[in-house]
Protein backbone atom coordinates (compact mmCIF):
# COMPACT_ATOMS: atom_id res chain seq x y z
CA UNK A 1 0.00 0.00 0.00
CA UNK A 2 1.32 3.83 -0.59
CA UNK A 3 1.21 5.69 2.40
CA UNK A 4 -1.26 2.76 4.09
CA UNK A 5 -4.08 4.02 2.11
CA UNK A 6 -5.79 0.22 1.64
CA UNK A 7 -6.19 -0.28 -1.94
CA UNK A 8 -3.64 2.17 -3.78
CA UNK A 9 -0.59 0.27 -5.04
CA UNK A 10 2.83 1.99 -7.08
CA UNK A 11 1.03 -0.02 -10.10
CA UNK A 12 -2.76 0.25 -9.43
CA UNK A 13 -5.71 1.28 -7.71
CA UNK A 14 -8.51 -1.46 -6.52
CA UNK A 15 -12.08 -0.68 -6.37
CA UNK A 16 -14.72 -3.08 -5.29
CA UNK A 17 -18.26 -3.82 -6.29
CA UNK A 18 -21.27 -5.69 -4.65
CA UNK A 19 -23.94 -5.85 -7.02
CA UNK A 20 -26.79 -8.19 -8.59
CA UNK A 21 -25.10 -11.21 -10.65
CA UNK A 22 -27.72 -13.03 -10.55
CA UNK A 23 -31.19 -13.65 -9.78
CA UNK A 24 -34.31 -11.28 -11.29
CA UNK A 25 -32.19 -8.38 -10.73
CA UNK A 26 -28.65 -9.50 -12.48
CA UNK A 27 -29.05 -7.62 -15.90
CA UNK A 28 -28.74 -4.43 -13.54
CA UNK A 29 -25.40 -5.49 -11.67
CA UNK A 30 -23.94 -6.93 -15.02
CA UNK A 31 -24.40 -3.62 -17.26
CA UNK A 32 -23.24 -1.48 -14.05
CA UNK A 33 -19.61 -3.58 -14.05
CA UNK A 34 -19.85 -3.33 -17.73
CA UNK A 35 -19.81 0.05 -18.02
CA UNK A 36 -17.55 1.14 -15.07
CA UNK A 37 -15.28 -1.64 -16.89
CA UNK A 38 -15.55 0.23 -19.69
CA UNK A 39 -14.42 3.16 -18.40
CA UNK A 40 -11.37 1.55 -16.18
CA UNK A 41 -10.00 -0.57 -19.28
CA UNK A 42 -10.58 3.26 -21.57
CA UNK A 43 -8.21 4.70 -18.51
CA UNK A 44 -5.62 2.11 -18.65
CA UNK A 45 -5.24 1.48 -22.24
CA UNK A 46 -3.60 5.07 -22.17
CA UNK A 47 -1.58 4.11 -18.48
CA UNK A 48 -4.09 4.39 -16.28
CA UNK A 49 -3.96 6.98 -13.62
CA UNK A 50 -1.08 8.67 -12.92
CA UNK A 51 0.75 5.44 -13.78
CA UNK A 52 -1.96 3.23 -11.34
CA UNK A 53 -4.07 0.50 -13.26
CA UNK A 54 -7.43 0.67 -12.68
CA UNK A 55 -9.06 -2.14 -11.07
CA UNK A 56 -12.63 -4.02 -9.86
CA UNK A 57 -13.07 -6.55 -7.52
CA UNK A 58 -16.83 -7.94 -7.57
CA UNK A 59 -18.56 -10.06 -5.67
CA UNK A 60 -22.72 -11.38 -6.40
CA UNK A 61 -24.80 -10.31 -3.59
CA UNK A 62 -28.30 -11.32 -5.40
CA UNK A 63 -29.74 -8.00 -4.42
CA UNK A 64 -30.54 -8.84 -1.39
CA UNK A 65 -29.48 -6.97 1.63
CA UNK A 66 -27.35 -9.54 4.13
CA UNK A 67 -25.53 -10.84 0.91
CA UNK A 68 -24.87 -7.13 0.68
CA UNK A 69 -22.90 -6.72 4.35
CA UNK A 70 -21.13 -9.62 3.60
CA UNK A 71 -19.95 -8.85 0.55
CA UNK A 72 -18.85 -5.43 1.83
CA UNK A 73 -17.15 -6.52 4.61
CA UNK A 74 -15.02 -8.48 2.34
CA UNK A 75 -14.36 -6.13 -0.21
CA UNK A 76 -12.73 -3.80 2.70
CA UNK A 77 -11.21 -6.38 5.22
CA UNK A 78 -10.07 -9.14 2.69
CA UNK A 79 -9.50 -7.50 0.01
CA UNK A 80 -8.48 -4.21 1.38
CA UNK A 81 -10.43 -2.29 -1.89
CA UNK A 82 -9.40 1.66 -2.12
CA UNK A 83 -13.58 2.41 -2.58
CA UNK A 84 -16.80 1.10 -3.49
CA UNK A 85 -18.20 1.78 -6.93
CA UNK A 86 -21.61 0.61 -8.55
CA UNK A 87 -23.34 -1.02 -5.97
CA UNK A 88 -27.33 -2.05 -6.90
CA UNK A 89 -30.29 -1.02 -4.91
CA UNK A 90 -31.69 0.49 -2.28
CA UNK A 91 -32.23 -2.48 0.16
CA UNK A 92 -28.39 -3.58 -0.46
CA UNK A 93 -27.10 0.20 -0.17
CA UNK A 94 -28.81 0.21 3.01
CA UNK A 95 -27.36 -2.57 4.89
CA UNK A 96 -23.31 -1.77 3.48
CA UNK A 97 -23.49 2.11 3.57
CA UNK A 98 -23.22 1.79 7.62
CA UNK A 99 -20.45 -0.90 6.75
CA UNK A 100 -18.78 1.68 4.56
CA UNK A 101 -18.53 4.58 6.65
CA UNK A 102 -17.44 2.72 9.47
CA UNK A 103 -14.57 1.37 7.93
CA UNK A 104 -14.26 5.46 6.23
CA UNK A 105 -14.37 3.72 2.51
CA UNK A 106 -15.81 5.77 -0.35
CA UNK A 107 -19.32 4.78 -1.72
CA UNK A 108 -19.81 5.71 -5.14
CA UNK A 109 -22.02 5.88 -7.49
CA UNK A 110 -25.13 3.34 -6.15
CA UNK A 111 -27.40 2.67 -8.49
CA UNK A 112 -30.40 3.69 -6.42
CA UNK A 113 -32.23 6.99 -6.06
CA UNK A 114 -32.71 6.63 -2.69
CA UNK A 115 -33.28 9.85 -0.42
CA UNK A 116 -31.56 8.27 2.80
CA UNK A 117 -28.18 8.30 0.50
CA UNK A 118 -28.53 12.00 0.15
CA UNK A 119 -28.49 13.48 3.98
CA UNK A 120 -26.35 15.13 5.55
CA UNK A 121 -25.24 13.42 7.34
CA UNK A 122 -23.20 10.87 5.29
CA UNK A 123 -18.87 12.17 4.44
CA UNK A 124 -18.30 9.38 2.56
CA UNK A 125 -21.18 8.91 -0.17
CA UNK A 126 -20.91 10.17 -3.61
CA UNK A 127 -24.88 9.75 -5.66
CA UNK A 128 -24.31 10.12 -9.40
CA UNK A 129 -28.07 10.18 -10.24
CA UNK A 130 -30.86 11.78 -9.65
CA UNK A 131 -33.52 10.91 -6.69
CA UNK A 132 -35.98 9.18 -7.24
CA UNK A 133 -38.64 11.64 -5.66
CA UNK A 134 -37.50 13.57 -8.54
CA UNK A 135 -38.35 10.83 -11.09
CA UNK A 136 -41.54 10.56 -9.46
CA UNK A 137 -42.56 14.32 -9.07
CA UNK A 138 -41.98 14.24 -13.65
CA UNK A 139 -44.63 11.27 -13.63
CA UNK A 140 -47.28 12.73 -11.52
CA UNK A 141 -46.31 16.80 -13.40
CA UNK A 142 -46.32 15.08 -16.45
CA UNK A 143 -49.38 13.24 -16.09
CA UNK A 144 -51.22 15.76 -14.44
CA UNK A 145 -50.74 18.71 -16.87
CA UNK A 146 -49.46 16.32 -20.55
CA UNK A 147 -52.91 14.57 -19.82
CA UNK A 148 -55.34 15.97 -17.16
CA UNK A 149 -55.04 12.62 -15.42
CA UNK A 150 -56.38 12.57 -11.69
CA UNK A 151 -57.00 9.05 -10.43
CA UNK A 152 -53.11 7.51 -10.26
CA UNK A 153 -52.26 4.48 -8.43
CA UNK A 154 -49.10 3.02 -7.25
CA UNK A 155 -47.30 -0.79 -7.31
CA UNK A 156 -44.14 -1.05 -5.40
CA UNK A 157 -41.99 -3.58 -4.45
CA UNK A 158 -42.35 -4.06 -0.43
CA UNK A 159 -38.90 -2.78 0.86
CA UNK A 160 -37.21 0.19 1.15
CA UNK A 161 -36.90 0.51 -2.53
CA UNK A 162 -40.21 0.54 -3.06
CA UNK A 163 -41.52 2.78 -0.18
CA UNK A 164 -38.85 5.35 -1.05
CA UNK A 165 -40.60 5.63 -5.11
CA UNK A 166 -43.98 5.18 -3.20
CA UNK A 167 -43.18 7.82 -0.98
CA UNK A 168 -41.63 9.83 -3.77
CA UNK A 169 -44.95 9.47 -6.02
CA UNK A 170 -47.37 10.27 -2.84
CA UNK A 171 -45.89 13.49 -1.52
CA UNK A 172 -46.05 14.49 -5.72
CA UNK A 173 -49.56 13.59 -5.20
CA UNK A 174 -49.85 15.41 -1.49
CA UNK A 175 -48.26 18.86 -3.13
CA UNK A 176 -51.12 18.78 -5.90
CA UNK A 177 -54.19 18.36 -3.29
CA UNK A 178 -54.59 14.70 -4.72
CA UNK A 179 -54.65 11.57 -3.27
CA UNK A 180 -53.78 7.83 -4.63
CA UNK A 181 -56.62 5.53 -6.03
CA UNK A 182 -54.84 2.32 -4.88
CA UNK A 183 -51.69 0.75 -4.05
CA UNK A 184 -50.50 -2.44 -4.47
CA UNK A 185 -47.05 -4.29 -3.18
CA UNK A 186 -45.39 -7.67 -4.17
CA UNK A 187 -42.05 -9.28 -2.85
CA UNK A 188 -38.74 -8.13 -3.77
CA UNK A 189 -36.74 -11.14 -5.86
CA UNK A 190 -39.75 -12.73 -6.87
CA UNK A 191 -42.61 -11.82 -9.33
CA UNK A 192 -45.70 -12.76 -7.43
CA UNK A 193 -47.19 -9.53 -8.96
CA UNK A 194 -51.19 -11.26 -9.17
CA UNK A 195 -52.44 -9.62 -5.79
CA UNK A 196 -51.23 -6.46 -5.78
CA UNK A 197 -52.96 -6.27 -9.56
CA UNK A 198 -55.77 -6.85 -8.07
CA UNK A 199 -55.63 -4.11 -5.11
CA UNK A 200 -54.58 -2.17 -8.62
CA UNK A 201 -57.85 -2.97 -10.20
CA UNK A 202 -59.78 -2.15 -7.66
CA UNK A 203 -59.39 1.61 -8.06
CA UNK A 204 -59.79 2.13 -11.55
CA UNK A 205 -56.33 4.27 -11.86
CA UNK A 206 -56.22 5.44 -15.21
CA UNK A 207 -52.03 5.67 -14.40
CA UNK A 208 -50.42 3.26 -12.47
CA UNK A 209 -46.62 4.22 -11.31
CA UNK A 210 -44.58 0.70 -10.54
CA UNK A 211 -41.52 0.92 -8.06
CA UNK A 212 -39.48 -2.04 -9.22
CA UNK A 213 -36.85 -4.01 -11.27
CA UNK A 214 -37.07 -5.31 -14.42
CA UNK A 215 -38.79 -8.93 -13.94
CA UNK A 216 -41.86 -7.96 -11.61
CA UNK A 217 -42.48 -5.38 -13.54
CA UNK A 218 -42.61 -6.76 -16.53
CA UNK A 219 -44.82 -9.57 -15.08
CA UNK A 220 -47.46 -6.95 -13.37
CA UNK A 221 -47.70 -5.11 -17.46
CA UNK A 222 -48.50 -8.45 -18.92
CA UNK A 223 -50.47 -9.76 -16.60
CA UNK A 224 -52.49 -6.36 -16.55
CA UNK A 225 -52.84 -6.32 -20.61
CA UNK A 226 -53.94 -9.75 -20.74
CA UNK A 227 -56.91 -9.88 -18.44
CA UNK A 228 -57.64 -6.61 -19.99
CA UNK A 229 -56.49 -4.03 -17.39
CA UNK A 230 -55.04 -0.89 -19.46
CA UNK A 231 -54.08 1.85 -17.82
CA UNK A 232 -51.12 4.20 -18.53
CA UNK A 233 -47.82 2.54 -16.83
CA UNK A 234 -44.48 4.46 -15.35
CA UNK A 235 -41.42 3.03 -13.95
CA UNK A 236 -38.23 4.41 -12.52
CA UNK A 237 -34.95 4.30 -14.44
CA UNK A 238 -33.82 1.58 -11.83
CA UNK A 239 -36.12 -0.93 -13.82
CA UNK A 240 -33.26 -1.28 -15.63
CA UNK A 241 -34.61 -0.14 -19.51
CA UNK A 242 -33.32 -2.26 -21.87
CA UNK A 243 -34.16 -5.34 -19.91
CA UNK A 244 -37.43 -3.97 -19.38
CA UNK A 245 -38.01 -3.95 -23.06
CA UNK A 246 -36.64 -7.02 -23.75
CA UNK A 247 -38.99 -8.93 -21.09
CA UNK A 248 -41.90 -6.97 -22.30
CA UNK A 249 -41.50 -8.21 -26.12
CA UNK A 250 -43.79 -6.83 -28.11
CA UNK A 251 -46.02 -6.21 -25.31
CA UNK A 252 -43.71 -2.88 -24.40
CA UNK A 253 -45.36 -0.24 -26.74
CA UNK A 254 -46.54 2.48 -24.52
CA UNK A 255 -44.81 1.51 -21.13
CA UNK A 256 -43.15 5.26 -19.84
CA UNK A 257 -40.20 4.86 -17.82
CA UNK A 258 -37.73 8.27 -16.76
CA UNK A 259 -34.68 8.48 -17.40
CA UNK A 260 -31.46 10.05 -15.57
CA UNK A 261 -28.95 9.73 -18.12
CA UNK A 262 -28.94 10.60 -21.84
CA UNK A 263 -30.01 8.25 -24.62
CA UNK A 264 -27.17 5.59 -24.74
CA UNK A 265 -27.22 5.76 -28.84
CA UNK A 266 -27.65 9.60 -28.96
CA UNK A 267 -24.00 10.01 -30.54
CA UNK A 268 -24.38 13.74 -30.63
CA UNK A 269 -23.59 14.18 -26.79
CA UNK A 270 -19.51 13.57 -26.59
CA UNK A 271 -19.92 11.35 -23.34
CA UNK A 272 -21.95 8.87 -25.23
CA UNK A 273 -19.75 8.77 -28.18
CA UNK A 274 -17.18 8.04 -25.59
CA UNK A 275 -19.03 5.58 -23.94
CA UNK A 276 -19.48 3.62 -27.01
CA UNK A 277 -16.03 3.69 -28.41
CA UNK A 278 -14.95 2.59 -25.12
CA UNK A 279 -17.56 -0.40 -24.38
CA UNK A 280 -16.88 -1.25 -28.21
CA UNK A 281 -12.89 -2.01 -27.34
CA UNK A 282 -13.80 -3.52 -23.84
CA UNK A 283 -16.72 -5.87 -25.24
CA UNK A 284 -17.50 -5.74 -28.98
CA UNK A 285 -20.66 -7.69 -28.64
CA UNK A 286 -22.32 -5.61 -25.95
CA UNK A 287 -24.88 -3.38 -26.90
CA UNK A 288 -25.25 -0.17 -25.42
CA UNK A 289 -28.12 0.49 -22.55
CA UNK A 290 -29.01 2.96 -20.23
CA UNK A 291 -27.40 1.11 -16.93
CA UNK A 292 -23.91 0.42 -18.75
CA UNK A 293 -23.63 4.40 -19.61
CA UNK A 294 -24.34 4.85 -16.32
CA UNK A 295 -21.85 2.71 -14.68
CA UNK A 296 -19.36 3.90 -17.72
CA UNK A 297 -20.49 7.82 -16.20
CA UNK A 298 -19.83 6.34 -12.63
CA UNK A 299 -16.24 4.78 -13.81
CA UNK A 300 -15.50 8.42 -15.11
CA UNK A 301 -16.41 9.96 -12.23
CA UNK A 302 -14.49 7.97 -10.07
CA UNK A 303 -11.25 8.61 -12.50
CA UNK A 304 -11.55 12.50 -12.38
CA UNK A 305 -11.23 11.88 -8.36
CA UNK A 306 -8.24 10.00 -8.97
CA UNK A 307 -6.71 12.03 -11.83
CA UNK A 308 -7.06 15.37 -9.49
CA UNK A 309 -5.50 13.59 -6.64
CA UNK A 310 -2.10 13.62 -8.26
CA UNK A 311 0.05 10.71 -7.40
CA UNK A 312 -0.49 11.07 -3.36
CA UNK A 313 -3.56 9.01 -3.48
CA UNK A 314 -5.90 9.10 -0.60
CA UNK A 315 -9.29 8.52 0.60
CA UNK A 316 -10.15 12.37 1.95
CA UNK A 317 -8.17 13.54 -1.35
CA UNK A 318 -10.75 11.28 -3.54
CA UNK A 319 -13.80 12.89 -1.68
CA UNK A 320 -12.50 16.26 -1.42
CA UNK A 321 -11.83 16.00 -5.33
CA UNK A 322 -15.15 14.99 -6.37
CA UNK A 323 -17.89 16.52 -3.19
CA UNK A 324 -15.90 19.47 -3.26
CA UNK A 325 -15.21 20.14 -6.99
CA UNK A 326 -18.42 21.94 -7.37
CA UNK A 327 -19.37 22.24 -11.04
CA UNK A 328 -17.68 20.13 -13.42
CA UNK A 329 -18.68 18.04 -16.55
CA UNK A 330 -17.69 14.64 -18.06
CA UNK A 331 -17.76 15.22 -22.17
CA UNK A 332 -20.49 17.43 -21.70
CA UNK A 333 -22.49 15.44 -18.61
CA UNK A 334 -22.81 17.88 -16.50
CA UNK A 335 -22.72 17.08 -12.39
CA UNK A 336 -22.52 19.57 -9.61
CA UNK A 337 -21.88 18.73 -5.77
CA UNK A 338 -22.15 22.43 -5.10
CA UNK A 339 -24.11 23.04 -1.58
CA UNK A 340 -27.24 24.49 -1.65
CA UNK A 341 -30.35 25.96 0.50
CA UNK A 342 -27.73 26.13 3.74
CA UNK A 343 -26.46 22.27 3.25
CA UNK A 344 -22.81 21.07 4.25
CA UNK A 345 -22.59 19.10 1.53
CA UNK A 346 -24.42 18.33 -1.75
CA UNK A 347 -23.63 14.62 -2.81
CA UNK A 348 -25.89 14.72 -5.58
CA UNK A 349 -24.00 15.48 -8.92
CA UNK A 350 -26.83 15.26 -11.44
CA UNK A 351 -30.69 16.66 -11.50
CA UNK A 352 -31.18 15.17 -14.55
CA UNK A 353 -34.85 13.64 -15.16
CA UNK A 354 -36.61 13.04 -18.73
CA UNK A 355 -38.98 10.91 -19.71
CA UNK A 356 -39.09 8.16 -22.35
CA UNK A 357 -41.78 5.73 -23.68
CA UNK A 358 -41.17 1.92 -25.39
CA UNK A 359 -42.53 1.73 -29.46
CA UNK A 360 -43.74 -0.64 -31.46
CA UNK A 361 -40.45 -1.88 -32.29
CA UNK A 362 -38.99 -2.17 -28.78
CA UNK A 363 -37.40 0.89 -28.47
CA UNK A 364 -37.36 3.74 -26.25
CA UNK A 365 -37.96 7.40 -27.76
CA UNK A 366 -38.47 10.58 -26.12
CA UNK A 367 -41.56 11.61 -24.13
CA UNK A 368 -41.38 14.92 -25.51
CA UNK A 369 -44.95 15.32 -24.81
CA UNK A 370 -47.04 12.29 -23.47
CA UNK A 371 -50.29 13.83 -25.58
CA UNK A 372 -48.62 12.81 -28.88
CA UNK A 373 -48.10 9.13 -27.68
CA UNK A 374 -51.81 9.25 -25.87
CA UNK A 375 -53.86 11.83 -27.51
Amino acid sequence: MVNGTPGVFDNRVVFGQSAAFSGPAQELGINMNLGIMAAFEEANRNGGVHGRILALETRDDVYEPEAAITNTQALINDEQVFALIGAVGTPTSRSATPVAADAGIPYVAPFTGAGFLRNDDWDNIVNLRASYAQETEEMVERLTTDLGITRIAVMFQDDSFGRAGYNGALAAMERRGMELVATGVYTRNTTAVKSGLLDLQLGNPEAVIIIGAYQPVAALISWARHIGFDPIFMTVSFVGSNALADELGSGGEGVYVTQVIPFPTDLSIPVVASFTAALAAYDPEAEPGFVSLEGYIAGRLAIAGLEACGAELTRDCFLENILGAGQFDIDGFAVDFGAEDDRAVDNQGSDAVFLTVIDANGTYQSAASMGEVNP
